[in-house]
């Protein structure tokens, strides 16, 4: 039977009551285990935490939506800032059991017990979750080296003369597991993070604990402490932990623990080196070669290229910077200084060569901001240094030097030329970004990770706020859309019921400036085929009926209209919050008419200047009457321009040029089908442009405006240079 104990969990309250009992109250034997033991877990720890950032990346990659994204970048970047913490709390609680061994209280291991099913009533959905976890990850612990835990405790229980029943194994993996959670807490992760991080834990450190038991049991042997006892069996390689699919109910699989490894990683480069032959050997010392060239090791590369990092000149004078110039000229002082050639390696030229053509695709690529080329041409001995490290760079889209390259890119797509960058907060958060790895990064790629998710974690929020107001623009264009739309109808209604007669004035203007507005309203509210707009238009239809002349014939059927009338025309007003007190005229004026008309005509005639003729189209103002109406242009149905606009996406960023200096990058955010008007805003998502489809479509065919390529700067470079160099194979 196991006897590590069962979960238990280790607060604060309980480790202060023995925190300061004396340690020579532990046999010596036993203080060695502890401390061997303790070194074991701590590169665990280590390798959990270095593996950590490209799982979670890996797991950012395949997120569904921004939200779930957000997450594992925040997360990645906690778990970076506090894992110091996580370590010395995890191996704190460790020391902490062990010298419980030494005063063991049955009341210690129970009152935890307690708080643990308080914790797990106030959030039962996510602490079951995780029990589950640590359930199934101790169940398989065990299964795997029970044997050699029974051993290790029978040997603890001999040392310090207890039962076995008595005694937790601080060593046991639901000890351990215990430990890492109550470490992790100040973490405060989603629970599907925290689940992939216990992931990670049961992979690095409980899937090593045969060898923490096995070392841990001998230090027991050599001092005599059961030696009868059966040696543990060695575990195969295929005994450890490789979390399946079927194990557990843990939505993280074990196929996103761990590094990303790219099987091709060598043949990508050695694709790579047959096309970069024909450019190979320009890259050496500029004077006469007395003997066979000797290549200078890499490490000593990288020396040289850390020496000219601290040189890189500011974003100013960055053009004037040649990086091949400037490794050709140390590399001749070092020949002339060991009276010998030198040259770089094969491999290391290639890598030096590809980067160098990498930046200057992208230096001359149109789609990245003026503003930005300066402060990403700073970057390229950082990204030599990189690459020559780890060729995965080229072929591993994920790679965090590459897709923080990429990230930086696609940030600053919506810059302008006219912009003012240098107080422009995300232009000084990448200006940091370079300034950082110009100055700290020496030969540990890890600086990228940790810069990546700070990236992320600011742009992510830059993001947020756009499509806060993105979304708010789409609303009000919508809106404005449909009540233009709801405009066209009510002047429609208006002109049938009023164009070509003669009329009051008093009820041409009521019809005109109050009732086009209770139209309008209940078109928007209700929609041009519901009861009410069509009561709506009978009402208007009644109105004009009602005071015009009639004969005696029709003054029946005009006594029983009347008041269904205004009770139609008050509530109509009502509903569309009119001042009674601002119609109690016209209500007056309208039953001197209703009178006049029902007394014929014979009676007295209404005043001439009374009456007027509605000869013209009403036309109703317009919300926005900054819109010039220019006589529509039309195009081909086949119009390269119109095929262009008809194939762009919400989302896309265009440039226009705005005069022969200036141009204006914004982004196309809404595409109001009832209007046919393209909404775009800058990179803030603030409204700078409107045009429609025909005006789009001749800024585009005349080059007044151009689509941006928003594919992934690197690739598209790569894909550039990889044109480029086969193109110079098939030459020569």
């Amino acid at each position: 039977m196991h006897n590590d104990g069962n979960v238990v969990p280790l607060y604060k309250a309980t480790t202060d009551q023995v925190a300061h009992s004396p340690l020579a109250r532990l046999p010596a034997i036993l203080l060695q285990v502890r401390d061997k033991a303790t070194q074991q877990l701590r590169h665990g720890l280590q390798a959990l935490f270095n593996n950590a950032d490209d799982t979670l990346f890996e797991m950012a990659d395949r997120a569904r939506c921004d939200v779930e994204q957000y997450i594992f970048f925040q997360a990645m970047r906690d778990l970076r800032l506090k894992h110091n913490s996580i370590e010395r709390v995890f191996l704190e609680q460790v020391f902490a059991a062990f010298i419980r061994l030494a005063q063991y209280d049955c009341v210690l291991a129970t009152l935890p017990q307690t708080l643990a099913v308080e914790a797990l009533t106030a959030q039962p959905d996510d602490e079951r979750q995780r029990t589950v976890a640590v359930e199934a990850m101790v169940s398989r612990a065990l299964d795997r080296d029970g044997f050699a835990l029974d051993q290790l405790t029978a040997r603890l229980c001999a040392l310090l003369g207890k039962e076995p029943g008595d005694l937790h194994n601080p060593l046991g993996p639901a000890m351990l597991c215990e430990y890492f959670l109550q470490a992790a807490r100040q973490l405060g992760l989603e629970i599907k993070v925290k689940l992939i991080i216990l992931q990670l834990f049961e992979r690095y450190v409980l899937g090593e604990a045969d060898q923490l038991y096995a070392e841990a049991n001998q230090l027991l042997l050599a001092t005599g402490v059961l030696p009868d006892l059966k040696p543990a069996p060695v575990r195969r390689t295929a005994d450890r932990p490789d979390v399946s699919a079927e194990d557990g109910p843990i939505d993280a699989r074990a196929e996103l623990i761990g590094l990303p490894i790219d099987e091709n990683v060598q043949e990508v480069f050695a694709a790579l080196q047959a096309l970069l032959f024909n450019v190979r050997g320009s890259l050496s010392p500029t004077l006469e070669v007395s003997a066979t060239a000797q290549p200078i090791a890499t490490r000593d590369l990288l020396r040289l290229l850390s020496h000219l990092q601290q040189y890189v000149p500011v974003p100013a004078a960055v053009d004037d910077f040649d990086l091949r110039n400037q490794l050709e000229q140390l590399l001749t002082r070092v020949s002339v200084k060991s009276g010998r050639s030198r040259i770089f390696g094969e491999a290391d030229e290639d890598v030096i060569n590809l980067v160098a053509m990498l930046f200057e695709c992208m230096l001359d690529d149109r789609n990245l901001p003026d503003s930005l080329k300066a402060l990403i041409s700073r970057l390229q001995i950082p990204l030599v240094k990189v690459a020559v490290l780890d060729k995965s760079f080229f072929s591993r889209s994920s790679h965090p030097a590459r897709r923080l390259l990429n990230e930086i890119a696609n940030a600053a797509m919506g810059w302008g030329a006219s912009d003012d960058h240098e107080r422009d907060s995300l232009y000084v958060r990448i200006d940091q970004v370079v300034q950082r790895l110009l100055n700290d990064f020496v030969d540990d790629p890890a600086i990228f990770s940790e810069l990546l998710a700070d990236f992320l974690a600011f742009t992510q929020d830059e993001r947020r706020r756009s499509e806060l107001l993105e979304q708010r623009i789409r609303d009000a264009e919508e809106g404005r859309a449909k009540t233009g739309l709801a405009r066209q109808h009510v002047e429609r209604v208006l002109n049938q019921a009023l164009f070509g007669n003669v009329l009051p004035r008093v009820v041409v203007g009521f019809a005109q400036e109050s009732w086009s507005k209770v139209l309008l309203l209940t078109y928007l509210k209700h929609g041009d085929q519901s009861a009410e707009w069509h009561a709506d238009v009978r009402t208007l239809e009644q109105l004009v009926w009602s005071v015009q002349r009639h004969h005696e014939t029709d003054a029946a059927g005009m006594l029983a209209l009347v008041p269904g009338l205004l009770k139609s025309l008050r509530d109509g007003l009502n509903s569309s919050a009119f001042d009674p007190f601002a119609t109690r005229e016209f209500f007056s004026e309208l039953e001197r008419l209703h009178v006049q008309a029902l007394e014929g005509p014979g009676h007295s005639a209404v005043d001439a200047s009374a009456m007027v003729e509605v000869c013209e189209p009403i036309m109703l103002p317009s919300a926005d009457e900054s819109q010039g109406h220019s006589e529509p242009v039309r195009l081909f149905a086949d119009d390269a321009g119109l095929r262009q606009v008809d194939q762009m996406l919400a989302g896309r960023w265009v440039e226009f040029q705005e005069d022969a200096e200036n141009t204006l990058r914004c982004k196309l955010v809404a595409i109001i089908e009832s209007s046919g008007q393209y909404i775009f805003v800058n990179r803030t998502g603030m409204k700078v442009l409107e045009r429609n489809r025909t005006d789009l479509a001749l800024e585009l065919r005349n080059g007044v405006a151009r689509v941006l390529d928003d594919t992934l700067l690197f690739e598209r470079a790569l894909e550039s240079v990889i044109g480029n160099l086969k193109r110079l194979k098939r030459g020569k």
